[in-house]
C-alpha cells in the first residue's frame, strides 16, 4: 500500500532530478568503460588515475593526494598496497617530516602508465564523442563546482 506521505510522485521526482544519481550511474558506468579499456595495461581505472597523481617531480605524501582523489586516508593507502606489491609505487620516509611517507613511481610504474596513456586518450576521445548536448569541458566545469 503506498504512504499518502511518500507518493509515487516524489519516487519520479528523484528519479528525473538527483544529481547524486545522475552522476553515480555515469560514474559506475565510465568506471566499467576504463576499467575494461585499460585491462590490457593491467589496471584498472583507479589504479590509472592513483599512479598518474603519483608522476611529478616530487613524490606526494598520502595527505597530498586525498584531496585530489577526493579519497579518505584508509582507503587511499589500500588502494596503494597492490600497487606496492606490483612493483609499480615505493614509499619512503619525507626528509622534512619522519612522520610522513612519500609516494614514488617506479621505472616499473612509469612504463605501466606510457602503456596505458594511449588507452585512456582513445577512450577519453570516444567518451568525449558522445557528448553531444554539451562540451566535455562545461562538463568537467560543472562537477568541479559541485565538488
Amino acid at each position: 500500500m503506498m504512504d499518502p506521505d511518500l507518493p509515487l510522485s516524489a519516487t519520479h521526482e528523484v528519479r528525473d532530478r538527483c544529481i547524486c544519481l545522475y552522476t553515480q550511474r555515469a560514474a559506475r558506468s565510465l568506471a566499467r568503460v576504463f576499467d575494461e579499456a585499460l585491462r590490457p595495461a593491467g589496471l584498472t581505472n583507479g589504479q590509472f588515475s592513483l599512479l598518474m597523481s603519483l608522476n611529478r617531480p616530487h613524490g606526494p605524501r598520502i595527505s597530498d593526494l586525498v584531496p585530489l582523489l577526493s579519497m579518505d586516508r584508509t582507503t587511499l593507502t589500500a588502494a596503494l598496497k597492490p600497487l606496492e606489491r606490483r612493483g609499480l609505487v615505493t614509499s619512503a620516509r619525507d626528509a622534512k617530516d619522519a612522520r610522513a611517507r612519500r609516494l614514488h613511481l617506479t621505472d616499473a610504474g612509469r612504463e605501466a602508465l606510457k602503456a596505458a596513456l594511449p588507452i585512456w586518450r582513445a577512450t577519453h576521445d570516444r567518451i568525449d564523442a558522445k557528448l553531444t548536448s554539451l562540451l566535455p569541458e562545461d562538463l568537467r566545469t560543472g562537477l568541479v563546482e559541485i565538488a
